[in-house]
């Protein structure tokens, strides 16, 4: 197809109301669009709208804002529907994504897809589906109480392919339902009613096995993929207490996770600016490969590298090489994922020739650093070259 115009947003070629459950229901469709710098196969995210899980249509509602950052940044965007609240009660929507994580790898070589990398992206129920889909990877039948569900499910053709995902973006989505209600400022109402009791098929504290089924928390482990988790600060609808809780229990379990708290941003306001889509995009670029160009270079630029063996529990430090042409004041920064310097590794004179400098996990006052985006900055008068790292704790 020759290239159109989507929300503001160009893309090479796409493909509308794919349904990937073998049925006719409009509820089982996706659309998969890719960038206009055309290669022959793009890494891809899969992108999940959010709507307290009672929209069943809404696919590609979110392509002028997180699929014009993606699409810009060289990845293949599909962007699903799935079943709401009042279609199927919980874990419908669950079996739904997972389902589409399968039909993107048993169709990429018909829609130029790269299943070495497979992302997933979502807002408020769609966030909710994200981090499930990223931590209960793996998980089938599961058990909590009196209630057993199985959360792989067996929608779709494709069920021989994994349902597994690379890397989850969560953008304010509720977790814990059995305290949504409780930690937010002014109480709403999770009685039967309410969009979380919806989705599990009855009040959510009389039905607190249930409830916690729904709960991506519990299944994690340390398989899990890396989070980037943002939330913003003044959101009643969705307390960040809810992101709180999933990120202590991914940092409890060593999954490289980041949670960034969004200064004055409510549910879906003041949140999707362009420096939070960057964070995104670095991100997801720390684990696909797709790295941003250095901030600035020249004929006088080091030689520089970082070893990949970042800092883990089982290499308690990594080696920063590099190599200078010529004698240079310089300094080597560690930088949190907001570009906030943590560390000083080096800040001085040094000659030319090849250095080496080893970074241990921790900041300035010597204090252990979350998991998370790290970047390794040298600086001098005539270069800046950044190099990002995941650390693992």
């Amino acid at each position: 197809m020759l290239c159109v115009h989507c929300f503001g947003q160009q893309y090479s070629k796409s493909w509308k109301d794919l349904n990937y459950a073998g049925d006719s229901f409009q509820y089982h469709r996706l659309d998969i669009y890719l960038p206009v710098k055309e290669k022959p196969v793009y890494p891809v995210v899969i992108s999940i709208y959010g709507s307290a899980w009672l929209a069943n249509n809404m696919k590609g509602s979110d392509l002028g804002t997180f699929g014009k950052a993606l699409l810009d940044a060289g990845y293949a965007v599909v962007t699903p529907n799935h079943r709401s609240s009042m279609d199927a009660k919980f874990p419908a929507q669950i079996h739904d994504i997972k389902a589409v994580v399968r039909f993107v790898r048993a169709n990429a070589a018909t829609y130029q897809l790269d299943t070495s990398f497979i992302g997933i992206n979502g807002f408020s129920s769609g966030g909710h589906l994200s981090a499930l889909a990223g931590t209960s990877g793996s998980v089938g039948q599961y058990s909590v109480g009196a209630a057993t569900l199985d959360l792989e499910g067996h929608v779709g053709p494709d069920t021989a392919f994994s349902s597994a995902v690379h890397a989850v973006v969560d953008w304010s989505g509720p977790t814990d339902l059995l305290v949504l209600d409780s930690c937010r400022n002014t109480p709403l109402n999770d009685g039967a009613n309410s969009p979380e009791s919806l989705l599990i098929g009855g009040s959510v504290q009389d039905n607190r096995d249930k409830a916690t089924l729904a709960n991506p928390i519990t299944y994690i482990d340390a398989n899990d993929p890396p989070f980037l988790i943002l939330h913003g600060d003044a959101d009643q609808t969705v307390p960040s207490c809810q992101s709180q809780l999933l990120f202590d229990a991914l940092q409890a379990a060593n999954v490289p996770s980041q949670l960034v708290l969004i200064p004055n941003a409510q549910h879906g306001t003041n949140m999707f600016l362009d420096k939070y889509y960057e964070m995104m995009i670095e991100f997801l670029g720390t684990i696909s490969g797709i790295t941003a160009v250095d901030v600035r270079e020249g004929d006088t630029a080091p030689e520089y590298r970082i070893g990949s063996n970042y800092p883990n529990p089982f290499n308690p430090s990594t080696t920063i090489e590099y190599s200078l042409k010529a004698d240079s004041e310089i300094e080597i920064q560690i930088l949190d994922s907001l570009g906030r310097p943590v560390r000083t590794l080096f800040n001085g004179p040094s000659g030319s020739g090849t250095h080496r400098l080893a970074w241990d996990g921790r900041d300035d006052s010597g204090h252990p650093l979350s998991s998370g985006l790290y970047y390794c900055q040298i600086t001098s008068a005539a270069f800046t070259s950044a190099n990002k790292m995941l650390l693992l704790k």
